[in-house]
């Protein structure tokens, strides 16, 4: 078999963005969506668009696991899917719960069930990550957890604890949503690497270690080297 070598020196003008975002209920997840350059699509399964109204993002909803697999598809194969620069994920937690009740009326022993689900889910989360020619956004809730000597650690989660701690090494880009208050109000921001407390990494080097304001415009522009509507 030949070997194929290739330069990376140049390739991250090629590229697309694959992030992972989690935080908290209410941190404004979703409502981050809303930075990302224009054309966009919400793949939502929670119903929480409301907080995008107004802002130039398409949406179509998913409520089964035949709408997840009708989704993917639809965004490897048509046209129509090529005119949107980012795809988000809104929520894989809730694309879990689907699948988990999926395999649970498959599957009676509830263990067999867990297990089936963290397969199923590890192909959707790949087919989603590696959609072509897209920025892809995947979006998790928050889970506290504490270690074996009590201290705690914030996670993005889905169903499962197998399927939990392998959700970041899907991704390149790991990213906390964080929410700070000070004298002049709440404040918004991506926690790009891990501090002991939080969970998150960025495989570029090209975001700012101590984090990064919530504008995934600004984070794809940083990755890639190129501006809205700039070739590579």
């Amino acid at each position: 078999m030949a070997v194929q070598i290739m330069s990376l020196k140049d390739q991250v003008r090629d590229i697309h963005v694959r992030t992972l975002l989690y935080g908290m209920s209410g941190a404004g997840k979703t409502y981050s969506i809303g930075t990302c350059p224009a054309p966009t699509l919400l793949v939502e399964a929670e119903g929480g668009q409301l907080s995008l109204v107004g802002k130039n993002v398409d949406c179509t909803e998913v409520h089964n696991l035949q709408d997840v697999y009708d989704l993917l598809e639809w965004a490897y194969d048509s046209e129509e899917a090529r005119r949107y620069g980012t795809i988000a994920v809104d929520s894989v937690s809730e694309i879990a719960e689907v699948v988990l009740a999926a395999e649970k009326e498959a599957n009676k022993d509830p263990r067999k069930a867990y297990a089936e689900m963290g397969d199923t889910l590890a192909k959707i989360i790949r087919s989603f990550r590696d959609i072509p020619d897209h920025n892809i956004i995947v979006i998790a809730k928050a889970d506290q957890k504490q270690d074996e000597n009590g201290a705690l650690l914030y996670q993005p989660s889905v169903p499962g604890s197998k399927a939990t701690l392998s959700l970041p090494y899907f991704f390149d880009e790991v990213l906390a949503m964080r929410v700070t208050k000070d004298t002049d109000g709440l404040h918004r921001w991506f926690q790009t690497s891990s501090d002991g407390l939080w969970v998150a990494k960025d495989r570029s080097g090209r975001l700012d270690p101590g984090g990064e304001p919530a504008d995934f415009a600004r984070i794809f522009e940083k990755i890639t080297g190129k501006a809205q509507g700039e070739e590579a």
